[in-house]
């Protein structure tokens, strides 16, 4: 069940999304962008800033209201709610987690507005699924930081403003690499976007490589320990695997959305298709597993809740040691794998319900001008960036151990 405040936000996201967005989103899809127009309207909302305080110019929801509204913005289309995703999850939770007061209120009433349309630059050609492997550096020196690398996947690449780069600046005590996250102007000298990608889906959103050509970037623009920026990535990644979760969620609803009226209005044998049994089975299996897959996915968001209240209570109390995904204590499987887990089942739900309303519309549903063939397209897109299905179920597979046997169990 949703609070009123949830219902509140939904209905203003269902609005905006049958006004705004649906009777575009094949057009945008067609012309391989979207309206950049949509964006500063979403900001007016502030659809923009959901989880930045409202001191700092955001509306400040939880994550479960957050998701709820992503996921009505990704039924209209899945590409829009993509830079919706990234502008409200890694960027400002990075900045709010890790960030000085100065950077914050620097830099998130702007993207709370949308003044500033941010990115996320982790991924490399050889550093995927293993961003370990990252060869970009940042060199230190009085002055600042000077970028060296190329970064792939980079979602709005070349059109966002301020774009969170990860760089290797060294080694820890260890002897392993260091890792920073630094804030870059993409118009800085030196800040290459590289040509457009031709994707299977999510044809609208821009994907690009980025060169990063000794590019300058101040001390303030690195954010928390200069060796600490994987670790800020990884946390980023469970709220942004959510996102990508709630995102899926969408995709599979509309499909079953549109098949639903598309069997009830289709005739064949003198009755809609939606009467008889095998079509019924099809609608009634998808309608449970969307439902499921919500319901995943806002467990996760509650968990990631527990965390992150947890982790405003160390920074409130001076507590320096870093809180465990296992905020409960009681055994239950981290956050990163509550994450993972939704990501994937909702994932790979998107792709199955996409396939189902396709088999039900029949040869419509392989026709461009139908709905249902786009989002078969958007949704293989949800099982691949932010980690792969095979990723995401060697991350949850790590997290299952063995309960310990109670004292006396034999």
């Amino acid at each position: 069940m949703l609070t009123a405040e949830q219902e509140a936000i939904r209905e203003l996201a269902r609005d905006f999304t049958d006004s705004e967005i649906v009777p575009h989103a094949a057009a945008w899809d067609r012309a391989g962008s979207f309206d950049r127009g949509v964006l500063a309207r979403l900001g007016e909302l502030g659809f923009l800033g959901m989880l930045v305080p409202e001191r700092y110019g955001g509306l400040e929801l939880d994550v479960p209201t957050y998701l709820v509204a992503l996921e009505e913005l990704a039924r209209g289309d899945a590409a829009l709610a993509l830079t919706v995703a990234i502008q409200n999850g890694p960027v400002p939770a990075i900045l709010l987690a890790h960030g000085s007061e100065a950077q914050k209120s620097r830099w998130l009433p702007d993207l709370a507005s949308g003044a500033k349309i941010a990115g996320f630059a982790l991924s490399e050609a050889q550093a995927g699924s293993d961003p370990a492997a990252m060869t970009t550096t940042a060199a230190g020196d009085a002055g600042g930081w000077t970028l060296h690398g190329a970064k792939r996947w980079v979602t709005n690449g070349a059109s966002a403003d301020l774009m969170l780069v990860f760089a290797r600046t060294g080694e820890d005590d260890r002897g392993k690499p260091a890792t920073g996250a630094f804030l870059v102007d993409t118009a800085s000298p030196g800040y290459h976007a590289g040509r457009r990608e031709k994707t299977m889906g999510l044809r609208a959103s821009e994907t690009v490589s980025v060169e990063l050509d000794a590019v300058e970037a101040g001390g303030d623009r690195l954010i928390g320990d200069p060796g600490h920026g994987l670790r800020q990535a990884l946390e980023a990644l469970d709220l942004g695997r959510l996102g990508i979760g709630a995102q899926a969620v969408g995709i599979a609803r509309a499909a079953l959305e549109h098949a639903v009226r598309y069997a009830h209005d289709r005739r064949q044998f003198g009755r809609a298709i939606a009467s008889f049994g095998g079509v019924r089975s099809k609608l009634a299996t998808m309608a449970a597993r969307v439902a499921a897959a919500r319901a995943l996915v806002m467990e996760g968001a509650r968990a990631w809740e527990a965390l992150e209240g947890a982790r405003v209570r160390n920074a409130r109390d001076g507590v320096s040691a870093p809180v465990s995904g296992d905020v409960t204590g009681s055994g239950q499987l981290p956050v990163t794998a509550r994450s993972a887990m939704a990501k994937l089942v909702a994932s790979e739900t998107a792709t199955w319900a996409a396939e189902e309303a396709v088999r039900i519309f029949g040869g419509y549903g392989f026709m461009r001008e139908y709905p249902v063939e786009k989002l078969m397209r958007d949704a293989k897109g949800t099982e691949i960036y932010e980690g792969t299905s095979e990723i995401l179920r060697l991350v949850i597979g790590r997290s299952l151990k063995p309960r310990e046997a109670a004292v006396g169990t034999p």
